[in-house]
């Protein structure tokens, strides 16, 4: 993803654009898309308005930017997961990789992905829409990963890839929600284990 755009020749941004992307990622991260003020954002990124439209649009394609940038940061550990040689260690990835990254002492709580958008008025209702597509997105990497597993022979014959990659991502979810509650990482990467003890059989 490119977020180093070049301003009109002569006329420096003035401003690291990743640094400040990252910024209005955790200020979306923390308080949704509604919850972030312009004010909010302009504030943590340390630019102006206009210097904000200039680089990145208006808010909702700062959203959209920041939630690329958190797909491919904090959230990358789902394209890490995939790769994993047999679908109990993906599932067991991805839920370990949802306990870390909605527990992280340095970020907020949960999952921008999750809590982003969950409730949101007329304003919000594409961004909205995008991240249920989103997270649409990652049930349909799982399942298609779960598909090749039957394949192979890893996952019993029979088994439904769909039925397993949303019972999956339905457990991260929850993990993210948990968290913004108080759960503890300890106490969340236990209902993971738990979740995985009734994982398929090979």
């Amino acid at each position: 993803m490119e977020t180093r755009g070049k301003g009109p020749i002569g006329r420096p941004r003035g401003f690291d654009a990743d640094e400040a992307l990252e910024k209005a990622m955790r200020v979306f991260w923390e308080q949704g898309y509604e919850g972030a003020s312009l004010t909010d954002l302009t504030g943590a990124m340390g630019i102006t308005r206009t210097s904000m439209y200039a680089a990145f649009g208006n808010k909702e394609d700062l959203f959209r930017k920041a939630l690329e940038r958190y797909e491919e940061g904090p959230a990358s550990y789902v394209a890490r997961a995939l790769r994993e040689p047999t679908a109990r260690e993906v599932a067991t990835a991805v839920l370990r990789g949802a306990v870390q990254v909605s527990t992280r002492p340095d970020c907020p709580s949960g999952c921008l992905g999750v809590q982003g958008s969950l409730a949101a008025g007329e304003t919000g209702r594409s961004v909205r829409d995008l991240l249920a597509e989103w997270r649409e997105g990652g049930v349909d990497r799982l399942r298609d990963r779960f598909r090749q597993a039957v394949d192979d022979g890893d996952l019993p014959p029979g088994t439904d890839p769909l039925h397993i990659a949303r019972y999956l991502m339905t457990f991260a979810n929850g993990i993210a929600v948990q968290a913004v509650g108080g759960a503890t990482r300890e106490e969340l990467q236990r209902v993971a284990d738990t979740a995985l003890r009734s994982w398929p059989p090979a």
